[in-house]
């Protein structure tokens, strides 16, 4: 896992607890904090299998790749590297992945509305994963208008229409058949007191650390299914541990109940 700041990652317990149950001991996943990507891979041998890309080093790493999949060339951000031939890289953003499996498992139908809080990195997987469920076009909320332009080119190469709104009038597109929210924590608490719920929505919100967030408590007291960003994180993590690995699959079960047994302890 490479990021800056990544103190608080829990990958790193997700991955090591698959390595135990897939029987992979001499594996390891470690933590290396840093703000500039291509140092650290100039420094790897080849017992380097792959990497985890966090803030703000998503960019990046789609720049330093040899090849990428189509999914992180659309969106413009990979968080995933995978050892390739002649020690070369692979990139992948598994977060897209991820993201529409939570939003399936939390009983998501096919082509919704989506609307989008936030337009940074998470953003970016989000409008991969609404394309992939069949989205004609997305609602992000942002505060700057300059933010969703930034994200333009990434909903033109995912065919997704991109429409914007301002931060205000955010509590106006609860509407939708999903919210995603990814603004930093705090950021959205306001809204837990003003949104009106609508019965078959779902509401992915990317934080797990407070959680509840008042917004998903909220949602929850209506009856509206929620994801949080724990159910992301194992989702994201079980394909990187496959491609790292050649596991398949992942065993899911164990790196569950490590995460949020983690989460747990954290929590208290």
């Amino acid at each position: 896992m490479l990021g800056k700041p990544i103190a608080h990652s829990l990958s790193p317990v997700i991955h090591n607890a698959g390595f135990a149950a897939a029987g992979l001991t001499g594996w390891s996943y470690v933590a290396i904090e840093c703000a500039e990507l291509a140092p650290v891979l100039d420094g790897l041998d080849d017992s380097w299998a792959g990497l985890s890309l966090t803030m703000p080093l998503k960019e990046q790493a789609l720049r330093l790749a040899a090849t990428a999949t189509p999914v992180a060339l659309a969106t413009g951000a990979a968080n995933t590297l995978v050892r390739g031939a002649g020690g070369s890289w692979h990139a992948d953003n598994t977060d897209v992945a991820g993201m529409v499996r939570v939003l399936r498992d939390a009983g998501l139908k096919p082509a919704p509305s989506v609307t989008v809080l936030g337009g940074g990195g998470t953003c970016r997987a989000a409008l991969g994963a609404a394309a992939v469920l069949g989205a004609a076009e997305v609602t992000v909320v942002t505060r700057r208008p300059s933010a969703r332009e930034e994200l333009e080119p990434a909903a033109d190469a995912l065919g997704v229409k991109l429409l914007g709104a301002d931060w205000p009038a955010a509590a106006s597109f609860f509407e939708a058949d999903a919210v995603i929210s990814t603004v930093p924590k705090g950021a959205a608490d306001h809204l837990a007191d003003e949104v009106v719920w609508r019965p078959g929505t779902v509401l992915f919100d990317a934080i797990y650390d407070p959680w509840p967030t008042p917004l998903a408590a909220a949602a929850a007291r209506s009856g509206v299914p929620v994801a949080s960003g724990l159910d992301l994180l194992l989702a994201q993590a079980l394909s990187q541990f496959e491609q790292f690995t050649g596991v398949v699959p992942a065993p899911e079960a164990a790196m569950r109940e490590a995460l949020f047994a983690a989460a747990h302890s954290r929590l208290q």
